[in-house]
């Protein structure tokens, strides 16, 4: 690999700089999260003062701030508990990656109050790009969601809310339904009844809540009972 296309990965250690080159971005974050083995991602096996200016670190700088003169060890450490400095591309894909949960989850979560229906996933992302919502790759698509919301809730009809379900199953369908639900909700209690059938409270997205009960209406040919008993 051409050193001028290596990514570079660097702690501060006191007053000090190390530096290290690595041949990928996303395979550095994987080897930080133990994913991947450090042959796979090293360049050089050359530890930098800075690698800008060719400068290397000397054993005794080494083994007075990481410990070890073990060239491979000073590299897991620099990945492990410094920064890699990411390409502008890599920052761009993280960016959309990021994009594309929050919208997502938007349209799982949150829906239009006129119709209790989801927005489509186009209309959440024009009206994010309308209200020039800010996205952090950096932290979770769930911790940005909510303040998100509220910014789009200015130009566009949205409630962002987890409702509170009862669903009565007769005997017959139970069965099949019970495994749906456990799939697509979160289930808070559930009783068989005294004639076999089935008495499930759920939780379950706002968004989501159209979808589930045209399933479950298809899986009991519209023999079932719902009833909502509250919304957060």
């Amino acid at each position: 690999m051409n050193i001028e296309d290596a990514v570079v990965a660097r702690i501060k250690k006191g007053n000090e700089k190390f530096e290290i080159l690595v041949n990928d971005c996303e395979k550095a974050l994987k080897f930080k999260e133990g994913k991947i083995a450090l042959d796979s991602l090293l360049v050089t096996k050359d530890i930098f003062k800075d690698v800008k200016k060719g400068l290397h670190a000397s054993e005794t700088e080494m083994k007075k701030l990481f410990g070890t003169m073990d060239k491979n060890e000073v590299a897991k450490k620099i990945l492990i508990e410094g920064e890699v400095l990411l390409t502008t591309e890599y920052k761009n894909k993280l960016f959309e990656d990021k994009k594309k949960q929050i919208i997502n989850i938007i349209h799982r979560n949150a829906v239009d109050p006129k119709t209790n229906r989801p927005h489509p996933p186009q209309r959440i992302e024009l009206a994010m790009h309308e209200a020039k919502i800010n996205i952090d790759y950096n932290h979770s698509a769930e911790h940005q969601v909510q303040e998100i919301v509220k910014k789009l809730s200015e130009i566009l009809p949205i409630k962002y809310e987890i409702r509170k379900i009862e669903v009565k199953i007769p005997a017959k369908y139970a069965g099949k339904c019970f495994s749906t639900l456990k799939l697509r909700t979160k289930i808070l209690s559930d009783e068989w009844l005294n004639d076999g059938s089935l008495f499930v409270v759920i939780e379950i997205p706002a968004g989501m809540q159209s979808d589930l009960f045209d399933e479950l209406n298809k899986l009991t040919q519209g023999d079932i009972e719902t009833k909502i008993q509250g919304v957060k």
